[in-house]
């Protein structure tokens, strides 16, 4: 009876270790704060100058799905959902991301939900296929992941998936770094497979030697009674407080999950259920200005100002405003818009641009 326990031990602890080797090889583990890679394709990007203007956009791309699907995560998801766009929709739109950028020409492009090497788009880089088209606009670029897993065995995924931020500029960029994000809680092998956001800080250069971080995100999506979203605002916040105090400037943009001051009444029962009545963003737009702002996203003209169209059958068009950018209070804002009119069918979301006015010389 001994030596048959002995073995059991033995084949459970091998059996445990081979399972931890596999999950080991197909996950990712990301350090809590890295270097990621600043490529620019000329040495002769130019630096930014202080008292320039300075254009920036945040979309978040969907993976370049568009607007023809509920997918099997989503809210609205029936009794068949969709689980991939079709090849001939992530082509067209590829080309209504490009037509959009290339017709505002912003300096900074902060992109989220792009995807690579993930089943559910053909295995596509999609930074690569947006840079091939956009070099020569946007030398320089970076990259962090969002999402990461050479196979998730999920009845709508079973395969790999891969989601990453990407931000596309005008100007140099002399380093980069990803810092992680508060994760959800979950079971120690759960964890291994899910999402984990994080903070992508891109540092420009400029022609006085300070530097301008420029930063990229996408939040958790909100769960009742769940906390995350509280820890990830209040690890961004942080940031931004420390890049205040040390006199850098900054701005980040993107796509954070979450309702401005005014919006949670205005919508049904049914699509506020998920967001807390008090928005957590007010840690940051109690310090920082934020566009939309609450005036605008919960005023008169609000509509003007909505960023989110969810994949649900039940609505005709945008309903809330989850996309925003933030900036240090040295840079001035001299105008926004969030592009609605032609981009609704590209992605659930939509792009929001501002013209900021960098800090002159003293």
């Amino acid at each position: 009876m001994t030596r048959i326990l002995l073995r059991l031990s033995v084949l459970t602890l091998l059996l445990i270790a081979g399972l931890w080797l596999a999950i080991s090889h197909l996950t990712w583990r990301p350090l809590p704060r890295e270097p990621v890679q600043a490529t620019c394709s000329t040495p002769r990007a130019p630096l930014l100058v202080p008292g320039q203007a300075l254009k920036v956009m945040t979309w978040n791309i969907q993976y370049l799905a568009g607007k023809r699907y509920v997918f099997w995560y989503e809210p609205a998801a029936g009794s068949d959902p969709d689980e991939r766009p079709t090849a001939e929709d992530l082509a067209f739109n590829l080309d209504e991301v490009v037509r959009v950028i290339r017709d505002e020409q912003p300096d900074l492009v902060l992109l989220q939900e792009v995807s690579d090497g993930a089943k559910n788009t053909d295995y596509q880089n999609q930074a690569a296929l947006l840079q091939e088209r956009l070099v020569d606009l946007y030398p320089c670029s970076t990259q962090a992941w969002q999402w990461q897993a050479g196979f998730v065995p999920h009845p709508h995924i079973w395969g790999s998936v891969g989601l990453k931020m990407a931000t596309f500029s005008r100007y140099r960029i002399d380093s980069a770094e990803r810092l992680q994000l508060p994760v959800q809680a979950a079971n120690f092998v759960s964890r291994q497979f899910q999402p984990k956001p994080a903070l992508l800080i891109s540092y420009l250069p400029l022609s006085d030697g300070s530097r301008l971080a420029a930063i990229n995100t996408q939040l958790y999506a909100p769960r009742p009674g769940d906390d995350t979203l509280h820890q990830q605002v209040e690890a961004t916040a942080r940031l931004l407080d420390q890049l205040t105090g040390n006199g850098t400037p900054w701005l980040i943009g993107g796509d954070f999950n979450l309702l401005p001051l005014g919006q949670y009444a205005r919508l049904s029962a049914g699509h506020r259920q998920p967001y807390p009545p008090d928005s957590p963003l007010h840690r940051l737009w109690d310090t920082y200005p934020m566009i939309p702002d609450n005036s605008e996203a919960s005023g008169i003209e609000r509509r003007r100002w909505l960023t989110h169209w969810p994949n649900d059958p039940r609505l005709d068009g945008p309903d809330r405003t989850l996309d925003y950018l933030f900036y240090n209070p040295a840079l001035k804002r001299l105008d926004a818009q969030v592009r609605q009119a032609d981009t609704l069918d590209i992605s659930d979301h939509l792009p929001v641009l501002a013209r900021l006015l960098l800090p002159k010389l003293p």
